[in-house]
């Protein structure tokens, strides 16, 4: 029977194991306290904070060896950083040497020693004594230095946070977000809360719930899919500024902007509205920005996007190399074949920069790569003069198919180009949906039927299903053509009033509603309301968006607001997307630690 690879290494780990307790010693029972983190020893030693043969005492994994006869370095890291690490069998004895030879990659040690610089210059831990403090009876990942197999980054999001440190950076500052957003929150008197996630009847937004049983009370319950309504009966008891940070779940689709669960921050404050919500938002993003990035102005490179779309140029260049040699015989139009192969191993070289270089400059690259290509290239058209009458097709389909594959080229690098930058600097700008609406669609769009709406949104390109209502057509319209165009902050105010039933009536447009939604990045990620208090107006509204299904109705939130609710703003804002603004992530999952995902 044949052994798989990583079961012998395995199998070698456990022997070392073994070895380890024949001799007295138990990596899992050793306690180590390090006075110091690995990262922050070297940036002090740098700054000259810690002096030259300082004593220190580190712990952390082990992320590199290199043996050198009767020496070894090593790196450690731990949250703060990595040090290299300096063992010599003269120094440690022959029995601690013996020890040390039976370290792996990814074990966990601490050590004491002295700081000093090797002949490099690299500030570096001699250490005269060390202790195991967890033997890791798996190797780590093939590509330690740079975990790239999503599927394994997101299903085993632990190997991701030891091979990728700029992964780990991620979450952390997500973590500096979350606490300043509270911070900022509780400077303005706002109280934080924590309400029901298992509800009997799932409100505050139209979506599918996730359903569970209860088996002591006998009854279903429901994960919720908003935190809105148990939010305002506190303002109905008298709490005025009321927030909670906390999970919704939807049962819907996954994108590379939906997660079934995600975390949501929404917030209420009485004698308020959709205005104040406003100055809310913009304050705390700004906030948010200027403590955890120290900058209001946000860079996106889009690595993700750029590899991505060098992988469609690449499969372009494979297709119609093929489509050249299958249609054609002449010995010029081969040789300009030949070129194309050329191009396309220096995309290959390209692509692999693009892992790790600054993506404008590889994009700089790439186009004048390109550039350079379709200057020297025979033109298609002249050297398919000459074909015979029984190639008069092979030349108008290479002829055809030239001309699609340039502009589809020269379309692959434009886009990043200009490095995306978000500008969160004040005076965001504001506009009316229906304004935005009539740029994109047409000035008469709110003029023309029903029907002639459904065959323009079709026209422009936008998915309209059959059972769509009108308001949801234009709304179709907005999420496919507009939201996408709003990268830099804009505030959409003045929503139709049938996608919003908990808002109030706008006075000078009662089909729209007191509302705005704040888009970044081409994504919405937070609307808030000039909240109705209406108890009358809002049990018909909540009644038509039912569908005349009473058990679809919160009777105890409608006896709640007959108590009496003040006026109030309200505003939610998605965690994540937030996170995948300022730091400058292209999908959701690279900021959820644990996605959603299909099991084994």
């Amino acid at each position: 029977m044949d052994i798989l690879p990583e079961n012998i290494l395995i199998a070698q780990r456990k022997k070392k194991l073994d070895d380890l307790r024949a001799k007295g010693i138990d990596p899992f029972k050793n306690k180590f306290m390090p006075a110091i983190g690995c990262g922050e020893a070297r940036t002090k030693f740098e700054k000259g904070e810690l002096a030259e043969h300082a004593k220190v005492s580190i712990a952390g994994r082990i992320t590199a060896h290199r043996e050198m006869g009767k020496s070894m370095f090593i790196d450690l890291r731990d949250q703060s950083g990595r040090i290299q690490v300096y063992a010599q069998k003269q120094t440690l004895g022959d029995d601690q040497w013996n020890v040390f030879t039976h370290l792996d990659l990814a074990d966990f040690i601490g050590a004491t020693g002295t700081l000093f610089r090797t002949k490099t210059g690299e500030p570096s831990v001699k250490i005269e004594s060390f202790t195991i403090l967890s033997k890791a009876l798996r190797p780590p990942p093939a590509k330690w230095h740079g975990l790239e197999d999503t599927e394994i980054r997101y299903r085993q999001r632990y190997l991701d946070l030891m091979a990728n440190p700029e992964v780990k950076d991620v979450f952390l500052k997500r973590s500096e977000i979350i606490r300043e957003i509270r911070n900022f929150l509780y400077s303005r008197g706002f109280v934080e809360v924590e309400t029901p996630m298992m509800q009997a009847i799932p409100g505050g937004a139209a979506a599918q719930p996730f359903k569970t049983h209860h088996n002591a009370l006998g009854c279903d319950f429901y994960l919720r899919i908003a935190l809105e309504l148990y939010l305002k009966r506190l303002l109905v008891g008298g709490v005025d500024k009321v927030f909670e940070i906390g999970r919704n779940f939807r049962n819907e689709g996954l994108s590379r902007k939906h997660n079934p669960e995600f975390t949501m921050l929404e917030a209420y404050q009485a004698f308020g509205d959709y205005e104040s919500m406003m100055e809310l938002v913009e304050s705390m993003v700004r906030h948010v920005a200027q403590k955890v990035l120290g900058t209001l102005k946000i860079t996106h490179e889009r690595r993700s996007d750029f590899n991505s779309a060098l992988q469609v140029m690449l499969n372009k260049m494979d297709e119609f190399y093929g489509l050249i040699q299958k249609l054609s015989f002449k010995q010029n139009v081969l040789n300009e074949a030949d070129n194309l192969f050329e191009l396309r191993n220096k995309f290959l070289e390209i692509q692999e920069k693009a892992k790790k270089e600054s993506v404008p400059d590889v994009t700089r690259e790439a186009e004048a790569v390109l550039n350079e290509y379709l200057q020297q290239a025979l033109s298609w058209g002249a050297v398919s003069i000459g074909f015979g009458d029984d190639q008069q097709e092979n030349k108008k389909t290479i002829e055809k198919e030239s001309s699609s594959f340039e502009k589809a080229i020269k379309a692959t690098v434009s886009p990043f180009l200009t490095i995306k930058t978000i500008d969160l600097t004040p005076n965001w700008k504001r506009a009316k949906y229906k304004d935005l609406i009539r740029e994109k669609a047409g000035a008469d769009w709110y003029e023309i039927s029903p029907a002639e709406r459904r065959q323009r949104a079709h026209d422009l390109g936008t998915e309209i299903s059959k059972d769509y209502a009108d308001f949801e057509v234009t709304g179709a319209v907005f999420e496919k053509l507009i939201e996408p165009t709003l990268i830099q902050p804009t505030f959409v105010t003045h929503l139709p009033k049938e996608l919003v039933p908990l808002a109030k009536l706008s006075p000078d447009d009662p089909t729209t509603v007191e509302v705005f939604e704040c888009c970044i990045n081409g994504q919405e990620i937070a609307p808030a309301y000039t909240e109705q208090n209406d108890p009358i107006e809002q049990r018909e509204r909540l009644e038509h968006q039912a569908g005349g299904e009473q058990q679809k109705l919160d009777e105890d939130f409608l006896v709640a607001l007959e108590h009496g609710m003040p006026p109030a703003g309200g505003m939610g804002m998605g965690i994540d997307r937030l996170c995948m603004m300022l730091l400058g992530q292209e999908s959701i999952r690279d900021v959820i630690l644990f996605p959603q995902l299909k099991p084994k």
